[in-house]
């Protein structure tokens, strides 16, 4: 495990990190994902977002023309490493909120949704998964959930930013308790080197985390080498679970997603999704792939969680469930017709 270690103005920031007792003044922070647009395009018009003081303002240019809006009571945390920037606040309706580079990663209220189905979707669907890799997910909550099974021996972490993982430990302890679970080894590395770097058919599940809900997440789904490299990694009939695009994206282009899993992990390969009500649309997709070898029928968990057994998590899962899991594959008709176009 991690030692705690002291965060508050360990890490430089635009604003200067206060005491931990001090308060920020919210009235002068309104910033947005659109900022990141702005740098990079002379188009205001397509990258402007509300600014009301007092207010975090989360505007994405892949979502354009809406934008989530958060009341700040206080700042907790902003930090900057040499990979991003970490805001943390309290807010008046979502507890905790936590913003990556402008983007929501997650607020207390919803987190476990995202946290449970991308974790439990994939582990419920192979029989005694043993060895897992997660890639990113330094908040520690896909730990937590990954801990509630005691057939896994071992669980490798590679996240890229220590930050990360301090602010959490800080500031969201009932989410970082995933450290504590003593199967857990962190590597501080690059995700794309480190999955290089391992000998082939190592994990029985692999779940990327590495990606924000609100950004890039298709291009992910769309470099061949890093995906083929994931699928290397993988025993034969284990899984991959990834976050995917929500089903309400206008440029919704899952379908070549699935075809382009298809001929790299040569098992099978589904697209899933649930509800998150502070991510863009309400709405977040998973994507699930097994390797060939033996059969994996994800719509159908052979492996249920024991729901006396949650490993270091204080309580059962807040969200998933038997029926969740089986209802995350049913798709509305528009979407089947994108996703299986021959389906009648």
């Amino acid at each position: 495990m991690a030692k705690e270690t002291s965060v508050v103005s360990q890490y430089p920031s635009k604003l200067q990190v206060k005491g931990e007792k001090e308060n920020f003044d919210t009235e002068n922070i309104v910033t947005s994902a659109a900022d990141n647009g702005k740098k990079e395009s002379n188009d205001a018009s397509k990258d402007t977002s509300p600014a009301l003081p007092g207010w975090f303002a989360v505007a994405d240019a892949s979502w354009p023309g809406e934008a989530h809006i958060y009341k700040m009571e206080k700042i907790i945390f902003q930090g900057k490493s040499e990979f991003q920037e970490l805001l943390v606040f309290e807010s008046s309706g979502h507890g905790k909120v936590a913003i990556l580079d402008g983007y929501i990663q997650l607020t207390e209220t919803d987190e476990f949704a995202y946290q449970e189905m991308l974790t439990h979707l994939a582990l419920c669907s192979i029989p005694n998964p043993k060895k897992v890799l997660l890639v990113g997910g330094g908040d520690g909550g896909i730990l937590r959930e990954i801990s509630r099974h005691s057939s896994v021996e071992h669980i490798d972490i590679c996240e890229i930013d220590k930050m990360v993982i301090d602010v959490y430990k800080k500031f969201f302890p009932d989410i970082a308790v995933g450290y504590e679970d003593p199967r857990v080894q962190v590597h501080i590395s690059d995700g794309i080197a480190f999955i290089n770097s391992v000998p082939e058919g190592t994990y029985d599940v692999i779940i990327l985390d590495a990606f924000q809900p609100m950004g890039p997440i298709a291009e992910v789904l769309a470099d061949n080498c890093f995906l083929e490299s994931v699928a290397k990694a993988l025993r034969p009939g284990g899984v991959l679970s990834a976050p995917a695009d929500s089903l309400w994206h206008k440029n919704f282009v899952v379908a070549d997603s699935i075809t382009k899993c298809k001929k790299i992990f040569k098992g099978s390969v589904n697209y899933a999704w649930t509800t998150v009500p502070t991510y863009a649309s309400g709405v977040i997709g998973f994507m699930l792939c097994s390797t060939e070898g033996p059969p994996v029928n994800f719509k159908h968990p052979v492996n249920p969680l024991n729901l006396e057994q949650n490993g270091v998590a204080k309580g059962p899962p807040k969200f998933y469930n038997l029926e969740i899991h089986a209802a995350a594959f049913c798709l509305p008709s528009f979407v089947n017709k994108v996703v299986d176009p021959k389906r009648d």
